[in-house]
């Protein structure tokens, strides 16, 4: 059997790939570059969606090792009942941090200073001053305190915030402070002038920004997804928005891509960018980087970074 290595990115692109497995191309397009039961090693297309993503798998006998480019590994879970016991999935932490920490600061900063505003009175040669609320002296909740989360707190700590609070789905102690548990989010968010959504898409975090949560955030206060788009529940969402009650920013929605027409597209007080956390000019060395230490730590059988789950017997 031939160990195949399937890669995202052009094999002759990545320096210091390990010898001995055979590395092959695909990135989602229609015909396999090889026998997926010869594949032992998949590294997922980045950003090419569910369909795609799992496409191979129940053809993947041999499989032992399944690497996505994403932080969030939703879009590969409904492929793994397909999977033998022992396959282990590995996410991309390490490489998106400094991206989406980044696009996080860039939303909250444009929608409090009214940036698309400005730019709107731009196109219409219109001067429009005003005062705008500032970062400076607000309350900041994190929702999701994993490495994406502690990036964000690293961008948002010049700003001269009054407090970042942080909530995981357990409880823990930091350096910078507690983290507290999920179960205490409710009486953490009537205090938050900025929540920050940065958790994982799971069956506990589905809908966790309903009407309820909603309904505790403070007057005036804004909403950023940089999570999942069902990590929130978009008709509750749209309530709050066309009362003007609160604002929000958002990478990314559900449904995703926002179809043309859709209501929240006209919503009052959103920014809606469309799911750019990730896809920069930082992706692609760290990626890289992620795929030739991961590569090598297999071919020398050491231990995995970024091992979310191994399947078991039903997947």
């Amino acid at each position: 059997m031939t160990a195949d290595v399937w890669l995202p990115i052009p094999p002759e692109e990545i320096e210091g790939l390990p010898e001995g497995p055979n590395y092959l191309f695909w990135d989602g397009g229609e015909e396999f570059p090889a026998d997926p039961a010869d594949c032992v090693f998949y590294v997922v297309p980045y950003m090419k969606g569910t369909e795609i993503g799992v496409r191979p798998l129940p053809e993947m006998a041999s499989v032992e090792v399944v690497q996505t480019l994403s932080a969030g590994i939703d879009h590969v879970q409904p492929g793994l009942t397909y999977l033998r016991p022992g396959v282990r999935l590995c996410n991309a932490r390490g490489v998106h941090e400094a991206s989406t920490g980044e696009l996080t600061l860039t939303l909250i900063l444009a929608s409090l200073r009214g940036i698309p505003d400005f730019v709107r009175a731009q196109d219409k040669g219109e001067w429009l001053g005003g005062f705008r609320p500032a970062l400076a002296d607000r309350s900041v909740l994190i929702v999701g305190y994993g490495s994406i989360g502690s990036a964000i707190e690293d961008r948002l700590t010049p700003f001269e915030l009054a407090r970042v609070a942080r909530v995981a789905r357990s409880g823990r102690t930091t350096e910078r402070g507690p983290v507290h548990p999920l179960s205490e989010l409710p009486a953490l968010l009537p205090e938050a002038d900025v929540v920050i959504l940065s958790t994982p898409l799971t069956e506990t975090t589905r809908h966790l920004v309903d009407a309820e949560f909603l309904a505790r955030m403070k007057d005036g206060a804004l909403l950023v997804n940089v999570a999942r788009g069902p990590v929130v529940d978009t008709k509750a969402l749209l309530a709050e928005l066309e009362s003007g009650r609160i604002t929000a920013a958002l990478d990314v929605t559900d449904p995703e891509p926002l179809p043309q027409g859709h209501p929240l597209w006209q919503a009052p007080g959103v920014l809606i960018s469309p799911h750019a956390g990730g896809p920069t000019s930082a992706f692609l060395p760290r990626a890289k980087r992620l795929v030739v230490d991961q590569l090598g730590r297999f071919v020398n059988q050491e231990p995995l970074r970024n091992v979310i789950l191994t399947t078991g017997p039903t997947g």
